[in-house]
């Protein structure tokens, strides 16, 4: 899969906007689970034809913002996040991923 790696100035530690990964410091770059994190973030993307990934990402965080009021837990609670967080230390994880594998994180 390629992808570029970009650093602008970001209020988050790494985005994924496919094909680019926004990361907030240089440094971040060398970090492997960061960037496994926004590959299966490329991933669901690309599942999503890019468009509807980032309209069911924002339907999902305001749904979250109204229910939890809070946005750290509006975040964390985004199928998306979930799937990311829970597999980005498995490096091997996008080689055997079962299509659409987020859905099961609602």
């Amino acid at each position: 899969m390629a992808f570029f790696i970009v650093v602008p100035k970001l209020p988050a530690a790494a985005m994924a906007l496919y094909p680019f990964i926004l990361i907030k410091k240089a440094t971040y770059k060398e970090d492997r689970v960061l960037v496994n994190h926004e590959k299966i973030h490329f991933r669901q993307q690309l599942e999503l034809l890019i468009l509807f990934f980032y309209l069911l990402y924002l339907g999902f965080y305001l749904f979250n913002l109204l229910r939890y009021k809070k946005h750290a837990l509006a975040y964390s609670q985004i199928p998306f996040e979930k799937e990311a967080y829970q597999k980005e230390l498995d490096m091997n994880y996008l080689k055997n991923r079962t299509f659409c594998f987020w859905i099961s994180f609602l």
